[in-house]
């Protein structure tokens, strides 16, 4: 049993890879992925998307405003009716990134902030997405006390450092296909030292399919692989990664539901 920590069920491809979502499910399953977890980037994306996974009870959703998207609509009343779902289990994905928009750091560290906040007001955890920002993302959590709240750094590419200071705050590390690429030994050597009880895998579907899906669209399926390559990297089982990881998942996630 696996779970995909972290997809956008809403950005597959439709039209030639999949016929529908009942098959992404359906494919994952067949490689023992039996939980997705469907991410939120804009809150006009948001209502589109859970009505495509409101039938599926193995598919949980977050609802937030991707660093990226500077466009979008920052509003913290409709973000917290919609988070408010049962079906939304966290705030996110937010966080900074000024390596590909730095020029927006003031707007970005603002809906950061206002994402906290929100997540607080519901004690839902978060989805944070960071780069290029490794003292500000920290400097953030800490100043708006999202301890009390904890969530994830995904699709983790930043130091050991980094990945310590956030896990005594209570949040986890997820770790994407990028890890199995060749120009990725500075990411393996901090996969292989963050403690397995603090660790999630994903792909971040339909980015960075892994090896050896890369230069194809990824999709949930896909887990497995990430899986496989961080159990050999830490010389544990697959099994007993599979195990774990899920196990922290559902920790984490409490409102997310297990169907077998």
């Amino acid at each position: 049993m696996l779970v995909d920590s972290h997809c956008h069920l809403d950005r597959l491809d439709y039209k030639e890879k999949h016929k529908n979502i009942a098959d992404v499910i359906d494919k994952a399953r067949v490689q023992g992925i039996t939980h997705l977890l469907s991410v939120c980037v804009t809150l006009d994306d948001y209502p589109a998307m859970a009505e495509m996974i409101a039938p599926y009870k193995q598919v949980s959703s977050t609802c937030g405003i991707h660093p990226l998207y500077k466009e979008a609509v920052m509003d913290e009343a409709l973000l917290l009716e919609y988070a408010s779902s049962d079906k939304v289990v966290a705030i996110g994905e937010t966080g900074l990134d000024f390596f590909y928009s730095p020029e927006t750091k003031e707007w970005q560290m603002d809906a950061f902030r206002r994402q906290i906040r929100v997540a607080k007001q519901l004690n839902k955890p978060l989805i944070i997405h960071t780069r290029g920002a490794r003292q500000e993302t920290l400097d953030i959590l800490h100043e708006e006390g999202a301890e009390q709240v904890g969530g994830v750094l995904h699709c983790f590419t930043e130091s050991i450092e980094m990945a310590e200071e956030a896990m005594k705050m209570g949040f986890y590390i997820s770790v994407s296909g990028i890890v199995t690429f060749k120009n990725a030994k500075e990411l393996q050597e901090v996969i292989k030292a963050v403690p397995l009880d603090r660790l999630l895998v994903e792909t971040d579907s339909p980015y960075l399919a892994p090896v050896p899906h890369r230069g194809q669209e990824n999709e949930p399926a896909y887990t497995h692989d990430v899986a496989k390559f961080v159990a050999d990297l830490k010389g544990v089982s697959f099994e007993e990664l599979a195990e774990v990881t899920t196990n922290n998942y559902f920790t984490l996630f409490k409102g997310a539901v297990t169907v077998n």
